[in-house]
């Protein structure tokens, strides 16, 4: 595989090892195993229902982490134990306190629209936080913040290879939209679905219809799904997705990657 090659490895849920020019980068750890249970806030729990790809002890060295919020399905006692407390993290400013009274030194608050950036040698990959809301209306206070994150390839001063938008788990609102003003341009998306229903009632990630919403607001060229079988608390199939976005007109634009795999991100020709 060629030095400047951009990839992507699916390790589970919204966990993935992300690779360009040297910077390694691990998003959502969550490495709990089949029939453990996430903590998801006010005494609900969650099970496990599939192992992840890898153990955390399989990990390359890492550069970084990009934290979408700090809910247990994305940051477990796993990870927490396990992971070099050194290590520079990007995610909310909620998540960032958390985790610095933790002993998390290096992590930091990323504001929406704000960048950071992690670079090697002449490569470098820039990270933008944006917008995502957990809950609807009123009741996303009840929720830890959420953050999506466009990571951005290329040299170190040089214009952008290829862009990759990870929704974090977000539901479908208007201040979305605003994503595709600023970047009309987007690659990819990892999508965040799933339909996660907490007491049976409250949905607080996108289902199958909202997702295929979500990518026709943003434009994205191609959509990557993760976060849909992972836990019992998921409740929207990836076959809604898939079944909405094509009735839709948008199925040439689906990309999968199974557990385990690795896909080579690269932008598209005409």
């Amino acid at each position: 595989m060629p030095d400047d090659a951009i990839t992507l490895t699916f390790i589970g849920n919204a966990t993935t090892i992300i690779r360009y020019g040297g910077v390694t980068l691990l998003t959502d750890p969550n490495f709990l195993r089949r029939g453990q249970r996430a903590h998801l806030g006010y005494g609900i729990t969650s099970r496990r229902l599939k192992d992840p790809a890898i153990t955390v002890d399989g990990l390359p060295a890492l550069d970084g982490v990009v934290l979408s919020h700090l809910h247990d399905d994305h940051w477990d006692r796993v990870a927490e134990q396990h992971l070099d407390r050194r290590l520079p993290i990007v995610t909310t400013g909620a998540a960032a306190r958390a985790l610095r009274d933790r002993g998390f030194q290096e992590a930091a608050a990323l504001p929406t629209w704000h960048t950071e950036s992690f670079s090697k040698e002449d490569r470098e990959i820039r990270i933008t936080a944006l917008p995502g809301r957990h809950g609807p209306g009123p009741l996303r206070h009840l929720l830890p913040p959420v953050m999506g994150s466009l990571l951005e390839f290329g040299p170190i001063g040089g214009g952008t290879r290829f862009r990759l938008y990870i929704s974090g788990d977000t539901l479908m609102y208007d201040e979305l939209a605003e994503i595709r003003r600023r970047y009309p341009d987007i690659d990819a998306g990892l999508v965040h679905l799933g339909g996660t229903r907490l007491l049976g009632l409250l949905t607080v990630t996108m289902d199958g219809r909202q997702g295929a919403q979500w990518l026709e607001t943003t434009g994205c060229a191609t959509a990557i799904p993760v976060h849909y079988d992972d836990y019992t608390v998921m409740k929207s199939p990836l076959s809604d997705f898939e079944r909405e976005v094509t009735r839709r007109g948008m199925g040439a634009r689906l990309r999968h990657v199974d557990r385990g795999g690795t896909l080579t991100l690269a932008r598209a020709t005409a």
